[in-house]
């Protein structure tokens, strides 16, 4: 079975105009034509990647983003804008969200970010636990995508995971943004470096005793960040 894109969006050409190439790339669809019933279908008809408008009747996109983060759901979120202002690029990432992509784009980046997206395979309800490596009070899992610390599970978003395993793995190791927004967000252009930056801090703050002083993901300035142990 293909992978599910929910499309929350209140223009119904541009609905059709992304079923249409999505479907065509092998994915299944849903969509919703109002933040209300994008909301419900998020949490209901389980997607595997969500595409969110920002502009939207009865509820805005950051307020859906912001309510499934809220609620626990880990769903990646690219988020869909008209806008151009910086403000609510990083206010959409700040809410949650994987990534964002300003319209009119083009359907060649569009479906790169998607799949670029929709990685994270499903976990059955009944599968064994892989092995965790353990990294000071952290835990990754090894095969998986579960992350505890103290041995409670941190909730995490896709991105967030990639982001912390992809260091993890070379502890010690400065890692630029530029390799970061390569290799963690799969792009072969470099985008928008705060993404980084906003995924690092929203990482800090449920991973580290004090996202003020972090212990785990630190900062190397003009450098980038690096994994400690």
């Amino acid at each position: 079975m293909g992978k599910k894109v929910l499309i929350v969006e209140d223009e119904k050409a541009i609905v059709d105009i992304l079923v249409f190439n999505l479907k065509r790339e092998g994915y299944e669809t849903e969509f919703a034509l109002d933040g209300a019933d994008g909301l419900e279908k998020g949490r209901t008809c389980d997607p595997d990647l969500i595409l969110l408008d920002v502009m939207l009747p009865k509820m805005t996109g950051f307020d859906v983003c912001k309510t499934l983060r809220d609620e626990g759901k880990t769903t990646p979120i690219i988020m869909l804008t008209a806008r151009e202002e910086e403000a609510d690029k990083v206010f959409g990432l700040e809410v949650g969200a994987d990534d964002y992509i300003t319209k009119p784009f083009s359907m060649r980046e569009l479906m790169a970010r998607v799949k670029a997206n929709v990685r994270r395979t499903a976990m059955d309800a009944g599968k064994v636990e892989s092995e965790f490596k353990t990294y000071g009070d952290l835990q990754i899992e090894e095969d998986g995508f579960r992350v505890k610390k103290n041995g409670a599970s941190v909730e995490l978003t896709q991105k967030e995971y990639d982001l912390l395993k992809y260091m993890a793995a070379r502890p010690g190791f400065v890692f630029s943004r530029e390799e970061l927004m390569e290799k963690v967000w799969n792009y072969d252009y470099f985008g928008d470096m705060r993404t980084v930056d906003v995924t690092v801090r929203r990482l800090r703050e449920k991973i580290e005793d004090d996202p003020g002083k972090p212990k785990y993901i630190i900062t190397r300035r003009g450098m980038g960040y690096l994994f400690g142990e």
